[in-house]
């Protein structure tokens, strides 16, 4: 399929150009630079909208804005996290009003499918919508279920995204299991600690889908995917050569690996044991330390490698031999959800 347009709001200045000059990292949390909102969505409805409701909203609607498509015929999203910040709203005033007189509010927008209802409200748009809530996978399943629609010639037109926030809250338990740098690190390198954790991100990437080129594309997806916890690295090496013989190319052909490496060791070691035999001697660059780590960041990084197809270049200086004509990513999620990509430009 092609991705006939993308928008992300990230970390990073992503909403309006690819990544000129990115933002190092300087704790162990990553919080989105978010734009203004009112330009996109009546103030009046911002009012009422959380956090992550905003972010996604904003970026299906800049995206289809981008694309010249006013209603699309299927809405897909997916996210692992869903809306914390109104769960956690909801299961305070639980606890602070004693369980009465209690606004339905936050928990009506506590509901993991809130994001893909209110695009459609504002859209106006009565087709299929979806949201898929499957931890590691949920923005893979998401991409499969709009593969499928457009291959099957059930719909042209699929806005599909990746979305998830971190908020105080689940930030400090998930970094009291582990999951995140206690230590200090140098500054703007995650990558030179060999120490446990990563940092924690978020974000909100939508994209426009087609079945059909349409000349102005941002690049074609040839193919994804997804594989649940290897055994062992010998299994994740036949995965990825399985799947480039199954799309027909070499790894001499692969101008570009992006790749998922966050930072912690262990993590890591999966990325380094690839880059030493299956895709050894290929280019390759991180992107997680633009990100942070979450569930859905592998929409994150098809967002950043579609703009990389479409622009011919790689953000922040980064250099390669040759303009990047083909391009892979291999990401996974705490070693148990691991996904491929393989665009092409257009």
């Amino acid at each position: 399929m092609y991705i006939r347009a993308a928008a992300g709001i990230s970390p990073q200045s992503s909403f309006e150009q690819i990544l000129a000059d990115p933002v190092p990292v300087t704790g162990s949390r990553l919080q989105c630079m978010e734009p203004d909102y009112a330009k996109l969505i009546d103030p009046k409805m911002i009012r009422r909208m959380s956090r992550i409701i905003k972010m996604g909203v904003a970026a299906a609607i800049q995206c289809l804005e981008e694309a010249g498509e006013r209603m699309p015929d299927a809405i897909i999203a997916g996210t692992a996290y869903g809306c914390l910040g109104d769960t956690e709203v909801f299961l305070q005033k639980m606890v602070e009003n004693d369980e009465q007189l209690l606004t339905p509010t936050a928990f009506i927008q506590s509901t993991h499918n809130t994001v893909a209802a209110q695009i459609a409200l504002l859209l106006k748009c009565h087709s299929y919508n979806n949201t898929f809530v499957h931890r590691g996978f949920s923005f893979e399943n998401a991409m499969t279920d709009a593969l499928s629609l457009l291959k099957d010639g059930q719909m042209k037109t699929v806005l599909a995204g990746g979305i998830d926030e971190i908020t105080d809250t689940s930030h400090t338990i998930l970094k009291r299991f582990g999951l995140y740098k206690k230590e200090p690190f140098p500054a703007g390198n995650i990558f030179q600690t060999g120490s446990k954790g990563t940092i924690a991100g978020e974000g909100a990437s939508f994209f426009v889908l087609q079945s059909e080129a349409s000349g102005n594309d941002y690049a074609q997806l040839t193919g994804m995917d997804t594989f649940y916890k290897p055994a062992s690295g010998e299994e994740i090496r036949q995965h990825i050569s399985a799947f480039l013989e199954r799309q027909n190319i070499n790894r001499e052909d692969i101008d570009l690996v992006i790749s998922g490496e966050n930072g912690d060791m262990k993590n890591d070691a999966v990325y380094d044991m690839v880059y030493q035999t299956v895709l050894s001697g290929i280019a390759h660059i991180p992107f997680k330390h633009l990100s942070g780590e979450y569930p859905t960041a592998s929409a994150f990084a098809l967002w950043l490698a579609a703009n990389i197809l479409k622009a011919g270049k790689l953000p922040g200086g980064i250099q390669t031999k040759k303009t990047p004509v083909t391009v892979l990513i291999y990401n996974h999620y705490q070693h148990i959800y691991h996904s491929l990509y393989l665009l092409a430009a257009c």
